[in-house]
C-alpha cells in the first residue's frame, strides 16, 4: 500500500460519511407540517381530579388508576361507599357527615351553577350555600375538606382537630392580576 493512496481513502471516507450525514439532516428538515391520524387508535384517560378529597383523601392507592382512567357516571356507585367508609370507620364521624361528603363530592366533579352571582364562586359553594360553585384560585381546598372529614365544619360531634388542617393558610407566592393568574413556578 502506498502512503499516499491512505489520505484518498480517508478524505473519500470523509466525503461519503459528510454527505451521508447533509442528505440524513435535510431528510429530517421541511416547511410541511405532517399529522398522521389514525381514527382505530383509542386513548386512555389516565387521571381526573374534579375534588381533591376524592382520589387524595378516600380512595386507596390502588384504586386510583380505577378511578382515574373512568368517567363520573359510575362515581356514586362506585365511590359512595368507600367515602362513606372512610368517614365512618377510619374517621369515626357519624354517618350523615359520610351521607353529605358523599353526596357533594361525587360525581367527582366541578359544579359550577351559572345562573348564581360569580361573587358566591368558591368550592362546593353549589352544594352547602346555593352558590356559583367552581373553584377559586385562593380557595384552601385541603383544610376545607379535612375540616368537613375530621373538624366541625359539618357536624361538631367527635372530631378529631389535630387532622383538621394542613396548616399551610397562604400560597408563598402573589397570584398575578392577568391570565393565567398563577405564581411562576419557583
Amino acid at each position: 500500500m502506498n502512503l499516499t493512496t491512505i489520505p484518498r481513502r480517508i478524505g473519500r471516507r470523509l466525503l461519503v460519511s459528510a454527505a451521508c450525514a447533509v442528505a440524513i439532516v435535510s431528510a429530517g428538515c421541511s416547511d410541511e407540517n405532517v399529522v398522521i391520524t389514525n381514527p382505530d387508535r383509542t386513548y386512555n384517560q389516565v387521571q381526573r381530579l374534579g375534588n381533591p378529597l376524592v382520589s387524595e383523601v378516600f380512595l386507596a392507592k390502588r384504586d386510583h388508576g380505577f378511578h382515574g382512567a373512568t368517567a363520573p357516571t359510575i362515581d356514586v356507585a362506585a365511590f359512595t361507599p368507600i367515602i362513606r367508609g372512610f368517614v365512618n370507620n377510619v374517621a369515626g364521624r357519624d354517618t350523615t357527615v359520610g351521607k353529605t361528603l358523599a353526596a357533594v363530592l361525587l360525581p367527582d366533579e366541578l359544579i359550577v351553577q351559572s345562573d348564581r352571582a360569580t361573587n358566591t364562586a368558591g368550592w362546593l359553594t353549589w352544594a352547602l350555600a346555593n352558590g356559583w360553585g367552581g373553584r377559586k384560585l385562593d380557595d384552601d381546598v385541603v383544610t376545607a375538606g379535612l375540616q368537613a372529614v375530621f373538624g366541625a365544619l359539618l357536624n361538631p360531634n367527635n372530631t378529631s382537630p389535630g387532622l383538621a388542617d394542613d396548616n399551610v393558610d397562604a400560597n408563598d407566592v402573589a397570584f398575578g392580576t392577568t391570565f393565567p393568574y398563577l405564581a411562576a413556578a419557583h
